[in-house]
């Protein structure tokens, strides 16, 4: 076997070896390169004589073609091995749900939602919103409401009471919204028409309670706000809320230190089946408290009683959220649970409107 030839399979062997694009391009510069072995007898050409250049010289010529050729070829397969092992270890299974984008899975908390729902509706009466801080004062969350010393509602088994601070007073979490009625009496000329959703603090625990719960109050003040004016006002209400076309009211004589008259508010209902229908039945629901505003309350907020009278109204968000949305333990409210988030929990693009619908 003649060296050109010996050379030749040397060569086709490593091409064929080569398992990736640096091989081949290593075996391409040991043959074909600027000292490879192919170029370095393809320099003896010119030492030749005419007779040796035509036999032997195209020898080398042919080596030189040959494993050129050789090398496009295995570059080539090993070009397509490459997309092949790529398209493989990068395969989408096209059968497989599309995955939903953050705002499709994200869910906005019931409490959230009913926000939302009650700000569209009173909203549309030509109400605001007005807000408070969570740490009042003995005088906002007691006194300045017509709470007197000794009442019930000021004693250990119902507030968070703070420590006392350097001045010797004890500061609360709030157990009402109301305190925000007196600020804004304060802070602001009559006509008031405002709604307070927040959050609310008091010891009491169980399937219907939370030391922490969310509350909403109403509060209207002008020269000749009355019962009638409170009554329709609720009605309005509960109508948009419960999204139905009439409702029947039964307004219960009551006591509230803030409010004189004071009333508690049933509904009408149908509690026959798993959730409980408004607007239809023979059954009643206690919905919410209200009355007129106390005239100590009045002048606690700045504002002669006999010039400005006023309504208000308060209820717990969580338990209209209950009934609204059939939602049986207030407690899975604060649980965290993603499951119960993903069952009650509401679309966030789905913003409540009184056109389009609340719990569309």
């Amino acid at each position: 076997m003649s060296e050109l030839e010996t050379l030749e399979r040397t060569l086709l062997a490593d091409i064929d070896a080569a398992g990736d694009e640096g091989s081949i391009e290593a075996v391409r510069v040991g043959a074909l390169g600027k000292k490879g072995s192919i170029s370095e007898l393809l320099k003896t050409l010119g030492t030749m004589t005419p007779e040796e250049r035509q036999t032997r010289g195209a020898q080398i010529n042919a080596l030189k073609t040959t494993v050129a050729d050789a090398i496009t070829a295995r570059k080539s397969a090993l070009k397509d091995l490459a997309i092949a092992e790529r398209l493989a270890r990068e395969t989408v299974d096209i059968s497989l749900p599309v995955r939903s984008s953050p705002a499709e899975r994200g869910r906005i908390h019931p409490i959230s939602q009913i926000v939302d729902e009650i700000t569209a509706i009173f909203g549309d009466m030509g109400f605001s919103i007005a807000e408070g801080p969570d740490i009042e004062t003995d005088y906002y969350n007691f006194t300045a409401l017509n709470f007197p010393e000794g009442h019930p509602a000021r004693e250990m088994h119902d507030t968070f009471f703070f420590n006392e601070d350097d001045k010797g007073e004890r500061k609360v979490l709030r157990t009402h919204t109301s305190p925000v009625q007196i600020r804004t009496m304060e802070a602001q000329d009559p006509p008031i028409r405002i709604i307070i959703p927040g959050k609310t603090y008091r010891q009491d625990s169980d399937a219907t309670h939370s030391p922490m719960f969310h509350q909403v109050e109403g509060l209207v003040v002008d020269k000749s706000a009355n019962v009638a004016n409170m009554r329709w006002v609720l009605e309005e209400f509960c109508k948009a809320f419960f999204e139905v076309d009439q409702v029947t009211m039964r307004f219960r004589p009551s006591f509230f230190p803030f409010t004189e008259p004071s009333f508690e508010v049933d509904i009408q209902c149908d509690r026959s089946g798993p959730i409980v229908k408004f607007g239809e039945g023979t059954d009643w629901m206690e919905i919410l408290g209200c009355g007129m505003v106390h005239p100590n309350v009045l002048r606690s907020g700045g504002l002669d009683p006999d010039e400005y009278q006023g309504f208000a109204w308060g209820m717990g968000l969580d338990r209209i959220a209950m009934l609204k949305y059939g939602m049986p333990d207030l407690r899975d409210f604060f649980s965290a649970d993603v499951r119960w988030m993903n069952h009650y929990g509401f679309r966030p693009l789905d913003m409540p409107t009184l056109f389009g619908g609340l719990s569309a």
